[in-house]
This record gives structure tokens, C-alpha cells and sequence, in this order.
């Protein structure tokens, strides 16, 4: 079972998918995409330790998330990738352009093909006004066309507002 939870900021999208990747009753490896580049994000990156169950896995992925999903999918698994976004905000910030292409067309490439159950996170950027700037921008775009492209190999994507699960495709929760 692939599953993509998207939602808003405070949506309820990462405690939505750790209910599901609890409820597949398989290990579970967290897969985490964030750095602690600031004070903010390092309490952040705490308070979702702090949720999670003790005994799942852990994997701090950086750009190279594809070859980690590889190396860590098992038939007998379950990996939660918290989140895309945070991912594609690290890919941009390289401004590496052969990296991000290659690091996205990776992934998307792998997605299809891994074993085990997956449930992905990521933000949905695209509800708002255009962002003034050109950075901004760019990643709304990148994010709503990665999750174009994700979304058709996915067995279930939910969006998530206000804590309340909208499934769009795929069976019901």
C-alpha cells in the first residue's frame, strides 16, 4: 500500500499518517527530511520525535531520498517519509539544477517499484495567492507538479484539513 497524506500547515497530515503507518502493523522506519537549521525548526524536529513511538526506525535522509528508500524498503515494512516539501525546499536551496532534476526524476522513478507499504507526507502549497517571490514560486510549482507525478502511483492520497481526512483516491480510511 503506497498512501501520499497531503494537507496545510497544522492540517493534522503527519498525525493522520502516523495513525496509518501504526495501523499497517508492520516495523515502521520514520524518514525524516528536515534539518535543524534554527532554533524553530530544531523544536520542531523534537516535538515529532517526541510523538513517536520508541521503537520505530529512524533514517535522517538528505537530498538523496530516492537511494534512501531504496536501501531501507522491505516487503515487510512500512517507511513514513515526513515530508516531501521539506525535501524539495532542501533540493532547491542547492540551486544545484542537475541535482534537483536528478534527485526528483529519481525518485519518482524508485516510488513505483519499492516494496513494503508507504505513506508519504507533504504540504499542499497550491490553495493560496502566488507568492511574490521567485523562489516561492518556484517551489509551489515544483511541489504541485511533483505531486502530479507521485500521485498515479499512489494506491490512496488524502488531503487533510482541519484534522478531518478527505480521501480522493482510493479506498476509504
Amino acid at each position: 500500500m503506497k498512501t501520499m497524506v497531503l494537507g496545510g500547515v497544522r492540517s493534522g497530515k503527519s498525525r493522520l499518517a502516523e495513525q496509518l503507518a501504526d495501523a499497517s502493523g508492520l516495523h515502521v522506519t520514520y524518514v525524516a527530511t528536515a534539518r535543524a537549521d534554527d532554533a524553530e525548526m530544531a523544536r520542531r524536529i523534537e516535538r515529532h520525535r517526541a510523538d513517536r513511538p520508541g521503537d520505530w526506525g529512524l533514517i535522517e535522509a538528505d537530498t538523496g531520498l530516492a537511494a534512501a528508500l531504496e536501501e531501507a524498503a522491505r516487503p515487510d515494512g512500512c517507511l513514513l517519509v515526513d515530508c516531501l516539501t521539506l525535501w524539495l525546499t532542501q533540493l532547491l536551496c542547492t540551486e544545484d539544477e542537475a541535482l534537483i532534476e536528478r534527485e526528483r526524476e529519481a525518485l519518482i522513478a524508485t516510488v513505483p517499484r519499492l516494496p513494503g507499504t508507504l505513506v508519504f507526507v507533504s504540504n499542499e502549497t497550491g490553495m493560496g495567492i502566488t507568492p511574490m517571490d521567485a523562489l516561492s514560486r518556484r517551489f509551489a510549482d515544483e511541489a504541485g507538479w511533483l505531486h502530479q507525478r507521485l500521485a498515479p502511483a499512489m494506491d490512496r492520497v488524502v488531503l487533510t484539513v482541519a484534522g478531518l481526512p478527505h480521501v480522493l483516491k482510493g479506498d476509504p480510511l
